[in-house]
């Protein structure tokens, strides 16, 4: 037998490590560390909770600023881990979708607009976003940034908010651009940021020890609204159409529009939490639901409550909007206008200084470490 000539062992020994440097390569690719599955959508579960229910299934999820977040959204709930999201059917929590990247941590994400907004630190710098449908998990973009790693994301509609000690971006998180961005004045570091209908809002220190700004911005292009010196100790608890602050007196009210005080003050000791709905504002403080017209400050009614409602019940059909407020032993449907008790399951043991979102049946408590499903 004759043997190959030489350039056929050239040309094999060439091939065979150009399979080797791919399997290389692969192996340390973006693509090889990426597990990305996608779902049909989901419906939403119609009817109302039970007179009594108990926990069906409970999931762990991360939150870097330590406060809950709102995940549910389409029938599926959002949770994060360290390495990426999954999306989890709202009656079973059975996985229904996952986005993870073995090879990048999660920085933050966020919920709007039917996406989530997901973003990855690759090395020392969250540098890697992407949008996925929280219905099927379909990517709809993917694109670089530059972010610190403590950077905390939070949105609104239309607007995705990244905000970190140093500055803040405003993303549109359907079209992927960036909308505007700000860096902190010259000598003056952010204490928080936060986005609602109103705008995107920081509060401010300035010159070291120096006294408290909050500032109020234009979601959309980032033009300045409004600037107020706050009393040492503010703290920003939330915004929507109103501002909320949190201080050593109580919750305080500014409206959007220019910062002026708005009613009452509330009382406040311990974490506040705040949601708007609509012209109505909802402050969870110190055990009491504050229900507050957004465009006054006017309380409309209070109640005790141990977490405080997400937003409407989804896939319920009971009149007068109802909310779902949480108590020490039961979960109360409560008409958004004037608080009256439409329906009212027990729920011995739930956890509180949750965010509660009604879907259908399902009551779902979520938690800064860990989301808990009720039926």
């Amino acid at each position: 037998m004759m043997r190959p000539p030489l350039r056929v062992w050239v040309w094999t020994a060439a091939t065979l490590a150009l399979v080797v440097i791919a399997a290389l390569l692969w192996r340390g690719s973006d693509a090889a560390a990426t597990v990305s599955t996608t779902a049909p959508p989901a419906g939403v579960p119609e009817g109302t909770p039970a007179g009594a229910v108990s926990a069906v299934w409970t999931a762990p999820t991360t939150a870097p600023d330590g406060a809950p977040r709102a995940t549910v959204a389409g029938g599926r709930v959002v949770v994060a881990g360290e390495h990426g999201v999954r999306a989890l059917d709202v009656g079973t929590g059975a996985e229904a979708w996952r986005y993870t990247r073995a090879n990048a941590h999660l920085c933050d994400r966020t919920v709007v607009d039917g996406l989530v907004i997901a973003v990855f630190r690759t090395e020392d710098r969250c540098d890697e976003a992407v949008a996925l449908s929280t219905r099927t998990g379909v990517r709809t973009w993917t694109r670089n940034m530059w972010f610190r790693p403590d950077v905390v994301l939070s949105s609104t509609a239309g607007i995705v908010l990244a905000a970190a000690p140093t500055g803040i971006v405003a993303l549109d998180p359907v079209g992927d651009n960036t909308r505007w961005r700000q860096a902190a004045p010259e000598g003056c570091r952010l204490e928080d940021a936060a986005v609602g209908s109103a705008g995107v809002v920081v509060l401010q220190r300035c010159g070291g020890s120096g006294g408290l700004q909050l500032r109020l911005f234009d979601g959309y292009d980032g033009s300045p609204r409004w600037t107020r010196d706050v009393p040492e100790g503010t703290t920003l608890a939330g915004v929507d159409r109103t501002v909320a602050v949190a201080g050593d007196d109580g919750v305080r009210l500014l409206a959007g529009v220019d910062g002026a005080p708005l009613g009452a003050v509330l009382p406040a000791p311990g974490p506040v939490l705040v949601r708007g709905v609509g012209d109505t504002l909802l402050v969870l403080a110190g055990g009491t639901l504050s229900v507050v017209d957004q465009a006054t400050g006017a309380l409309r009614w209070q109640t005790a409550a141990t977490g405080l409602p997400s937003g409407p019940a989804e896939g319920t059909p009971l009149p007068g909007t109802p909310v779902p407020v949480p108590e020490a032993d039961a979960v109360v449907l409560r008409e958004l206008a004037t608080g009256a008790e439409v329906a009212r399951s027990t729920a011995a043991g739930t956890d509180p200084g949750g965010l509660v979102t009604a879907v259908g049946p399902v009551l779902v408590t979520q938690l800064p470490d860990r989301v808990v499903a009720l039926r």
